[in-house]
């Protein structure tokens, strides 16, 4: 259905909308094989509070925005490759239902749908085109994922130290690496993770630990891998490497009870059913 679909004038024209609504804010989305397959929207769990969010499903690629005027405008445009997508279903909580995960090695993230078949559709239209990709391109599913962010109200004290109580006053901050709430006492090292950013990122005091010993793992493995090469070779010395060139136990909270959620009257639409 894709291959005959791809070079069509309506495939074309439904493509052209998108980009439209998006506007001068979105990138270009129009490429030769690529079809629009479905649209929805869905309620994204944010750090502040859920919010809808309006998601375009492409044979290669999710694209997703914010909702400015419905079928007219949307803004803040996200691109992600469907190779580098894992999904993973969640239980219902007493606030949100139909939810799951979108997993990814930069961002992951949770949705709901408005109703449990509408997130069967949704999963099922994913699976189906993450699984032709990877065969297309013979490549293994991926394993590496960036943690979620913990949502803001899920709890009111620093989730590392678990003494610190947030107020308008006292900052909450999230740790790149496990994704807690944390206060900035915590969270005041950084650490380069080129796998999510070309800049150091904050992390909390643990993650911090852990990712420097990693690190020294590494170096020493590399070390022990040269070490043999350095001997063999006459009066060869060793770099100083002097160069110089933004999880453990602890639980969330429940939700508050009063957090409202949104509910949409808006279900999956695949264009090419």
């Amino acid at each position: 259905m894709v291959d005959h679909l791809a070079n069509t004038e309506i495939n074309s024209q439904r493509i052209a909308a998108v980009e439209n609504c998006f506007g001068a804010s979105g990138q270009p989305l129009a490429l030769p094989g690529r079809v629009l397959l479905g649209e929805g929207i869905l309620t994204k769990e944010c750090r502040k509070k859920p919010k809808p969010r309006i998601f375009f499903l492409f044979n290669d690629i999710l694209v997703y925005g914010s909702i400015v005027i419905n079928k007219r405008k949307y803004n803040s445009q996200h691109i992600i490759p469907l190779e580098d997508v894992t999904l993973e279903t969640l239980p219902d909580t007493l606030q949100m239902k139909n939810r799951w995960m979108i997993k990814t090695s930069k961002k992951s993230f949770v949705v709901s749908a408005a109703s449990l078949t509408e997130r069967k559709e949704w999963i099922s239209h994913l699976e189906e085109c993450i699984r032709h990709l990877l065969t297309k391109t013979g490549r293994q599913p991926s394993t590496e994922h960036a943690a979620p962010w913990i949502p803001d109200k899920a709890t009111d004290i620093c989730m590392r130290c678990t003494q610190t109580k947030f107020s308008t006053l006292t900052r909450r901050h999230h740790c790149r690496k496990c994704g807690f709430v944390v206060c900035a006492d915590c969270s005041r090292q950084r650490f380069l993770m080129p796998r999510l950013s070309p800049k150091p990122l904050r992390v909390c005091n643990l993650c911090y630990r852990q990712l420097l010993a990693e690190k020294k793992k590494e170096a020493e493995a590399d070390l022990r891998q040269t070490e043999p090469i350095c001997s063999a070779v006459q009066g060869y010395e060793p770099s100083s490497g002097d160069d110089s060139d933004k999880s453990d136990d602890d639980k969330a909270d429940q939700w508050p009870a009063d957090t409202e959620f949104y509910t949409s009257p808006v279900s999956w639409s695949s264009f090419h059913s």
